[in-house]
């Protein structure tokens, strides 16, 4: 991986200025029990039941998992399978809201004295990696020897073009981020704790410096504000020198990397009681009426939060949860808000109509321009000949899905989309591969 290989896209950043404003509870909230990577929770209510702001409704399913909690108070009004945006089906539970948002009685602070204590309560707290990556922050945390702990990054980056929920954490939150750095401090060990942030982002940069003062240990990386800068390998490496290689892990290379709203959403937990319940999201894009930040309940639809910002000025030609970089394409407004959704873009017609693809003309850019040096067009090759041996020579699984290929393809090639096809069937073969080696059977 070589500094600051990526691309320079447009910030767009026109709601960073903008203070979140908070919707009420919806009529129907929707709660797919897939909110994060790993085992998917398994649902704890029925038809029927009365539930609250906070009250438990799908414990984790595993070590890798999240348990999922309601964010309005009403009714369980059933239980069933949907679609979700990424194709898979998953138990959806759906509430039918009474607009009074009633805490969950239940709700108290976590008594917390140690290390286990610490990181039992943010596995109780439903908190994933709210970038956008969905990991159980709880198992992040679960560090064998903490002692190998050398360095925390909290990742202030956020270089998705129009994306600025992070910012407004970083701007509005600040005793939160604070809260949440002593208590890393405490119980992890590590005093070594730097917070990095796109240069693009004067206004954070100040305010976390401000707060650095008054934590001992705690720094500020200014970063330059090339894409993906915000990609954990790409974010170890341009703080820390540090390669994180295939099949590894920030930890192998003793670096922890925490979102700044995953951050301060703990230490809000650690403090209240109040699971994650809501999250603060980016509106924006050519086709909506009023960009703003909303903090609105998880599981309220997208058709909800659009309608608060003014519904739509155009019709929308695509929709996405995330950024126009990384983000899934919606083929439903009535799709919900998840723990990992940052932003919902919306695009008229002309800005979302693809461009049209030619032939591929050997120009090296997609590989020029990977922050991992990785050969895409390759890759796409290897995918199209079955070639299982090859993509994984090629080290297909490096590929974070970035979109810089794709983006700087004068051919205007799917090569990001492709990639993740190719990644998905060679993982299938690598399973299958070591099942039969498990067994004995490799001829």
């Amino acid at each position: 991986m070589r500094k600051l290989h990526g691309v320079r896209v447009p910030h767009r950043k026109g709601t960073a200025h903008l203070p979140p404003v908070r919707m009420g509870a919806p009529k129907l909230c929707y709660y797919p029990m897939s909110q994060h990577i790993g085992a998917p929770a398994l649902p704890c209510v029925k038809a029927g039941d009365q539930v609250f702001v906070g009250t438990l409704l799908g414990e984790a399913g595993g070590f890798v998992s999240s348990p999922i909690y309601s964010g309005v108070s009403g009714k369980v009004k059933k239980i069933t399978q949907i679609v979700q945006a990424n194709g898979s089906y998953s138990p959806t539970v759906i509430i039918e809201c009474d607009g009074e948002q009633t805490p969950d009685p239940s709700i108290c602070p976590p008594k917390v004295e140690s290390t286990s204590d610490f990181i039992d309560s943010v596995r109780k707290s439903g908190i994933v990696g709210l970038g956008g990556a969905g990991f159980p922050t709880a198992v992040k945390l679960s560090v064998k020897d903490i002692s190998k702990i050398e360095c925390i990054i909290i990742n202030g980056a956020e270089c998705e073009p129009y994306i600025t929920s992070d910012t407004r954490t970083m701007i509005d939150r600040v005793d939160d981020i604070k809260e949440g750095i002593e208590l890393l401090k405490k119980y992890l060990g590590c005093e070594n704790i730097i917070i990095g942030i796109e240069k693009n982002k004067p206004q954070c940069i100040k305010a976390m410096k401000k707060l650095c003062d008054e934590c001992p240990g705690a720094s500020v990386a200014s970063l330059p504000s090339v894409y993906p800068q915000g990609g954990e390998k790409v974010l170890v490496y341009n703080i820390t020198g540090k390669v994180i290689g295939e099949g590894m892990l920030p930890i192998d290379v003793g670096v922890i990397v925490l979102n700044c709203t995953t951050l301060a959403s703990i230490a809000s937990y650690i403090r209240t009681g109040m699971p994650l319940v809501e999250k603060c999201i980016t509106v924006d894009g050519s086709a909506v009426a009023e960009a703003k930040n909303v903090i609105a309940p998880i599981g309220t639809p997208a058709e909800d939060i659009f309608n608060f910002c003014g519904g739509f000025k155009s019709a929308p030609g695509k929709v996405l949860y995330g950024g126009p970089m990384m983000g899934i394409a919606m083929t439903d407004l009535s799709s919900p808000v998840l723990k990992q959704t940052n932003a919902l873009l919306a695009f008229d017609e002309r800005d979302s109509r693809p461009a049209p693809i030619s032939n591929c003309i050997r120009c090296g850019a997609c590989t020029n321009i990977c922050p991992f040096g990785l050969a895409p067009v390759s890759i796409v090759t290897a995918h199209k000949n079955d070639d299982m041996e090859a993509l994984a020579a090629l080290k297909a699984n490096l590929c974070m899905e970035c979109g810089c290929c794709s983006y700087v393809c004068p051919a205007n090639r799917p090569l990001v989309q492709q990639n993740k096809l190719a990644k998905a069937e060679l993982n299938t073969w690598l399973k299958e591969k070591k099942a039969k080696e498990e067994k004995g059977n490799v001829k």
